[in-house]
C-alpha cells in the first residue's frame, strides 16, 4: 500500500499526518515550527516527525510515496515559495528541492489556503463538484479556486487571493498595505473595526454590556452572539457584514461561476444569522445565471483540511 505525508506548515505549530490517497488519516501529530531556527532545521525536524509516525504505524519509509505541504505564502509551480508570511526565510526559496534532498521523497507544495480548498474539493464539502471556490473568513480573508480537478495558483503563485479584491475606491486600509480590499471589510478584523467605531458613539446596547464596556476585548463572535439574542445594534453589524460578504462573493461568482462556494473560518461559524441575509443580498451583486443551482456550504474538514489537502496534490 502507498502512503503519503501531509504537512500543514503554520507560524507557530505544524501539523503532520500519514494518509492514503483517499485522504484517510492513519496518524497525525503537531510539532512546534520554530521557524527562527532556519528553513533546513525546520524541514529536517518535520521529516523526523513524519518518519516517527511511519515507524509507529509499522510503515516502511519506501512506502511513503509523496510529501505534500501547505505553505503560508505564494507558491510557484508547487515548488518555490515566493515569500513566507511571518517566516524569516527569505524569498524564492526552493522548498520542494530542499525537502526532497532531506527525505528522498517526491514533494509538492502550494499556498495553505489553496491546500484547504483542495482538501474540501477532493475530500470535503465540495467533493464531487467540478468547480468550487473555498473562502477562509478569519482574521483576514483567503481563498482557493478549484476548476476541473486543478488548483488555480497563478503565474506567481498568488492565484486565489480573493481577500484583496477592491470593493471600495480608496477605502479602508488593509493589512496588505492597499485600500478598499474585501478583507478590510468582511474579515473578522474588518467587522470588529466597524463595531469598535460604532461602540465609541453608542454604548446603549447589549453588545457593550456583554463585553463589560471593554472594547479592546471585542471579538467577532461577541457580535454574532449578541445578534442571536436580538440586540438591534449587533444585528445592524451583521447586516453590514452580510452586505460586504455578498459583494465580495458576488464578484467571485461573476468571474468563476463555481458550482459550490465553501466557507470556512471563524466568521463562517456564525451560521444562518449571517449566511441567510448574505445569500439574499447576493442577488444585487451576482449575475442571475451564476446563482442557478449554486450551493453555498460550510467547510467540513476543520483542522484536518490542511494535511488532507496537501495529500490531494498527488491525486
Amino acid at each position: 500500500m502507498n502512503y503519503y505525508v501531509g504537512i500543514d506548515l503554520g507560524g507557530t505549530n505544524t501539523k503532520i499526518g500519514i494518509l492514503d490517497i483517499q485522504g484517510n488519516i492513519f496518524k497525525s501529530t503537531i510539532i512546534k515550527t520554530l521557524s527562527a531556527e532556519g528553513v533546513e532545521s525546520t524541514l529536517t525536524r518535520i521529516w523526523e516527525a513524519a518518519k516517527n509516525l511511519a515507524i509507529e504505524l509499522n510503515i516502511e519509509i519506501k512506502d511513503l510515496k509523496g510529501i505534500g505541504i501547505g505553505i503560508p505564502g505564494p507558491v510557484i509551480n508547487q515548488s518555490v515559495v515566493a515569500f513566507f508570511a511571518n517566516f524569516p526565510w527569505g524569498t524564492n526559496v526552493e522548498i520542494k528541492k530542499m525537502m526532497e534532498n532531506i527525505s528522498g521523497v517526491e514533494t509538492r507544495l502550494d499556498n495553505d489556503v489553496n491546500i484547504i480548498a483542495l482538501g474540501e474539493a477532493r475530500y470535503g464539502a465540495a467533493k464531487g463538484s467540478s468547480t468550487s471556490v473555498t473562502i477562509a473568513l478569519g482574521t483576514g480573508i483567503g481563498g482557493g479556486i478549484y476548476i476541473e480537478g486543478k488548483l488555480i495558483s497563478g503565474f506567481a503563485g498568488a492565484g486565489g487571493e480573493v481577500g484583496h479584491m477592491k470593493l471600495v475606491k480608496d477605502g479602508r486600509l488593509c493589512g496588505c498595505g492597499q485600500n478598499g480590499c474585501f478583507e478590510a471589510y468582511a474579515s473578522a478584523t474588518g467587522l470588529v473595526r466597524e463595531a469598535t467605531s460604532r461602540l465609541t458613539v453608542n454604548k446603549n446596547n447589549m453588545l457593550y454590556s456583554m463585553i463589560d464596556g471593554d472594547i479592546e476585548r471585542l471579538e467577532a463572535k461577541d457580535i454574532f452572539d449578541a445578534a442571536k439574542k436580538g440586540d438591534k445594534f449587533s444585528m445592524d453589524l451583521v447586516d453590514y457584514e452580510a452586505e460586504y460578504l455578498a459583494m465580495g462573493i458576488g464578484n467571485i461568482l461573476n468571474i468563476i461561476n463555481p458550482e459550490k462556494v465553501v466557507l470556512g473560518g471563524g466568521v463562517a461559524m456564525a451560521g444562518d444569522i449571517l449566511l441567510s441575509p448574505m445569500k439574499k443580498k447576493l442577488e444585487k451583486y451576482a449575475l442571475g445565471v451564476t446563482l442557478e443551482n449554486l450551493e453555498i456550504v460550510q467547510g467540513v474538514l476543520g483542522n484536518e483540511a490542511g494535511i488532507k489537502g496537501a495529500v490531494g496534490l498527488f491525486m
